[in-house]
């Protein structure tokens, strides 16, 4: 008698299992979001980590050249159209790439210079992943690729403003116009911790070819085409509104800046700085922040 009884007690009843079984799912249910909230908090440090070099990266282009990355700069010898992300991979360790583009002589397009078999799927600077312009919590890259440009064009979760750097437009060498940058660091007129450098931009926006796309310079410049930019003043669309903030969907806008955090867009401005602007910005702040010279202070918004 007393060997069944301890059979008996060694055994879970129905109601005893279900209980556990709630207790593990209630835990669960608690720890997910928790989980979520850690990888979007290390999302947001790399992405921050990512602006603040590519910040400094163009710091120490300036202090070589003495003159900011343009927009779009076609010219007649080696690294014919490069574009402000394309310049300034030597300050961000990327020398074998930018080495690769600007490699060949006059007439060659940056992007389609070739790199060694295997480095990317077209064997051109065009598909090679940059890891150091791409932000983890972009949901429209698809292993480094913006949705729409599968193993085709390597994609940007970032963009420069215009606005600091191409909104002075000269005739290009070979052919086109350049888009020079109209100031230097020191002779910005709203000061560079005033006036917005880079931002987020997602890699796949509205339209069936569109992508922000790091080496991609913006052909024409026309209002479908600009390039890792935002701020395009002179090609009109929403250019001077705030940035889109997550979940965008289809509603993307690909004049505007846009994010892949919820709550806040990741910035970095022109003396180096890293801030998140919130989603309660202003238009009228955020137009002061990206435009160098309006002689406005920013809004309590900023």
């Amino acid at each position: 008698m007393p060997r069944r009884m301890t059979r008996r007690q060694l055994a879970f009843t129905l109601i005893e299992l279900l209980v556990v079984i709630a207790i593990i799912a209630i835990l669960i249910a608690l720890l997910v979001p928790a989980v979520q909230k850690v990888r979007e908090a290390a999302a947001r440090t790399q992405c921050t980590n990512n602006l603040k070099q590519m910040a400094l990266g163009t710091h120490n282009y300036h202090d070589t050249y003495k003159k900011l990355p343009a927009a779009c700069l076609r010219n007649s010898g080696p690294g014919n159209t490069l574009n402000i992300l394309s310049a300034i991979l030597p300050y961000l360790e990327q020398n074998a790439i930018y080495n690769y583009g600007t490699a060949a002589g006059q007439g060659a397009n940056f992007w389609d210079n070739a790199v060694p078999a295997g480095t990317s799927p077209s064997n051109t600077i065009r598909s090679v992943v940059m890891v150091p312009y791409q932000c983890p919590a972009d949901y429209t890259l698809t292993n480094g690729y913006p949705s729409n440009q599968i193993n085709s064009w390597g994609g940007s979760s970032y963009a420069g403003n215009f606005l600091l750097f191409g909104n002075a437009g000269v005739a290009g060498t070979a052919g086109g116009t350049s888009r020079m940058a109209p100031y230097k660091l020191a002779n910005i007129p709203d000061g560079s911790s005033n006036t917005v450098m880079y931002t987020e931009r997602l890699a796949t926006c509205t339209g069936p070819n569109r992508g922000n796309l790091w080496a991609w310079p913006g052909g024409d410049w026309n209002p479908n085409d600009w390039g890792v930019t935002i701020g395009n003043q002179p090609w009109g669309g929403n250019w001077n509104q705030p940035p889109q903030f997550a979940p965008i969907g289809s509603a993307c806008d690909n004049t505007r800046p846009s994010t892949s955090h919820s709550a806040v867009c990741i910035t970095a401005l022109g003396d180096g700085s890293v801030r998140n602007v919130d989603s309660s910005v202003t238009q009228p702040t955020w137009l002061n922040a990206i435009d160098p010279a309006t002689g406005t202070p920013l809004g309590t918004d900023w």
